[in-house]
């Protein structure tokens, strides 16, 4: 995989794939920008090089058809604002016209295509929709960690058409980000992993398990590994399924010398909701018709003393239901001990990511990933399929 800084980008017709799938408010306002200036500096280093710079992306789930309010409009008016010059919006992202549109572009200019999505072809990784995205470049740049684990169009097929390709800054940051953690960590690593199920996780687990020192586990996933421990849980989601597996894989964690920290306490209420009853207990006291919805302060405590210590920490998941307030002390207590730590701080996920942004901290975290289904595929040790076709992990530069 070669760095951007290894090509000549003058005068020619550079390709870039992000991901500009921004929130928008019901006015069609973007909400939250932080993916578009992510990418900011490779769009201007690019600028910088005399670069024709010609940017895609997807937004949204329109299931292949074009769907008015998912069009990129209005993150061509942001990105125009952002880089101080005109964004010229093309009409679609492939044909004649939007050829036409890029090929009439000077040196130092930039044009948006249209929503990717809208055509069946990019999630389907059409080798024929991919060539007519590849008409319309020289270069091919990808900056869109977020989907590399996706084997689509825009991301995997399109690679086979340039003879130059290269990853951006951003996924670079990404990259070195992980392998600094996963490969060559200080020790001691510590892992935090939480969220709803234990399913979605199950292979990080295994696949980390080797290589860390400490598991924290939180989030409803937790209950797969306390009920195969014998706790009673109330009404507190598991994944009955799972609970053998999760047990054997707490006790070859022991057996290894990996210590494995659960919750001790929960915050519990008879349903999920804003407005319901809740109650602090330990885990052992769990009613009988109340769910565990957060971990407790006692829980937050001995989490909060076992990152003491770390010099690496990799944190995916929240320790709750962190979308109801009631249920969010458990995450934000995390993201302050991980932003006190003096470890180095990787975190990956959207409710994660969200969290951490809440709290102001985002500058006392070390590097916060723009992908939660790529970040966590990396966990699981498997291949990005867009870091794959431009050469693999090692970067030649």
């Amino acid at each position: 995989m070669y760095s951007i800084k290894e090509l000549d980008l003058q005068g020619k017709r550079v390709l870039v794939r992000v991901d500009f799938n921004v929130p928008l408010d019901e006015h069609q306002n973007i909400t939250d920008d932080t993916r578009i200036k992510a990418v900011l500096p490779t769009l201007q280093y690019i600028l910088d090089h005399q670069g024709r710079l010609v940017i895609m992306s997807h937004m949204g789930r329109p299931k292949g058809k074009a769907v008015d309010k998912l069009s990129l409009a209005p993150v061509a008016k942001r990105l125009g604002r952002l880089l101080e010059q005109e964004v010229f919006m093309a009409e679609d992202c492939i044909g004649e016209n939007v050829e036409n549109q890029v090929n009439g572009l000077e040196d130092g200019q930039v044009a948006l295509l249209e929503n990717l999505r809208f055509y069946p072809g990019e999630e389907d990784n059409d080798p024929e929709f991919a060539r007519q995205l590849a008409a319309l470049g020289d270069v091919y740049i990808n900056e869109a960690f977020a989907v590399c684990h996706r084997a689509h169009a825009s991301v995997e097929a399109i690679v086979s058409h340039f003879p130059e390709t290269a990853a951006g800054f951003l996924l670079l940051k990404e990259m070195k980000y992980f392998k600094d953690a996963m490969e060559k960590p200080r020790r001691p690593l510590v892992a935090i992993i939480g969220g709803a199920k234990v399913s979605s996780k199950f292979g990080a687990l295994e696949n980390m398990l080797p290589r860390v020192n400490k598991f924290i586990i939180g989030g409803a996933m937790a209950n797969s590994f306390l009920k195969s421990m014998g706790f009673a849980l109330g009404r507190s989601k598991v994944e009955e399924d799972l609970v053998e597996a999760a047990g054997a894989l707490h006790q070859r964690a022991l057996r290894e010398g990996v210590k494995f920290y659960l919750p001790v306490d929960a915050v519990v209420a008879p349903e999920p909701g804003p407005n319901v009853e809740t109650k602090i207990v330990p885990i052992q006291e769990i009613p009988e018709n109340w769910m565990a919805l957060d971990i407790g302060p006692a829980t937050s405590r001995l989490f909060d003393e076992a990152l003491y210590n770390a010099k690496t920490i990799v944190w995916n998941g929240p320790m709750g239901m962190f979308e109801i307030d009631a249920f969010s002390r458990g995450t934000i207590s995390m993201v302050y001990s991980v932003a006190d730590s003096y470890a180095l701080s990787i975190v990956g996920g959207g409710d994660t990511d969200v969290a951490i942004h809440s709290t102001g901290q985002t500058d006392r975290i070390s590097y916060i990933s723009t992908g939660g289904g790529a970040f966590l595929r990396l966990l699981e040790g498997k291949p990005l399929p867009g870091v794959q076709a431009l050469g693999g992990l090692e970067i030649h530069e």
